[in-house]
């Protein structure tokens, strides 16, 4: 396996993305800078877009009345954003994204395919194409629970301080996490994995 950040080994299409600039940065590090990133990525963007305040709307996607969006965003093509779902700062969607009513996603990267069920929470994320995520489920993107929240992940007999407080998970493309699962925060979650509904994956030492 490849270092945790080598991102095509977790993600099909990486480096053919807008985001192939940022290819060698860190998944806590992309997001930790996401909302630079995602002015940056705009000025990149064709005229298919329809650009205003730093938020970035493909034509084609669909933005429900009562979703609210906050820059610096970019929605892409064939997108649907459902009412009462929430776009918090620095968040960046390919193509083809569902975001369900009652979604909150802040700081996170989704690529094509990738769909968010209603009442789902994803924070400081990079996700795969394909991913499916059901009702209710929760990247969490904080540890709360200790007295140091900064986030060390334990993967594949390898210990990473990532140096941050802040970053919920690398999910590979074609994963499924079901219902009312919960990932703690700094997961690293290779290509096609299945999180069981109701379970927790949680990658801390």
């Amino acid at each position: 396996m490849s270092d945790a950040w080598d991102y095509d080994f977790w993600i099909t299409g990486f480096a053919n993305s807008l985001l192939s600039p940022y290819s060698d940065h860190q998944p806590w590090v992309l997001t930790a800078n996401c909302e630079a990133v995602i002015i940056e990525t705009i000025d990149q963007l064709s005229d298919d877009y329809s650009i205003a305040d730093n938020i970035a709307i493909a034509k084609s996607a669909t933005v429900e009345d009562g979703a609210i969006i906050k820059g610096p965003a970019i929605i892409g093509p064939q997108t649907f954003i459902a009412s009462g779902a929430y776009i918090r700062g620095g968040c960046w969607m390919q193509a083809s994204n569902i975001i369900g009513p009652g979604c909150e996603l802040k700081s996170s990267f989704l690529f094509e395919h990738t769909k968010v069920a209603h009442l789902s929470f994803v924070g400081d994320s990079v996700v795969g194409q394909t991913v499916n995520i059901e009702a209710g489920a929760m990247i969490a993107n904080y540890r709360n629970e200790m007295a140091d929240p900064r986030i060390v992940i334990k993967h594949e007999g390898k210990t990473i301080d990532t140096g941050s407080t802040k970053f919920g998970a690398l999910v590979g493309d074609s994963s499924r996490i079901g219902a009312n699962a919960v990932i703690a925060p700094g997961a690293l979650l290779e290509r096609n994995r299945i999180v069981e509904r109701l379970s927790l994956v949680d990658q801390s030492p």
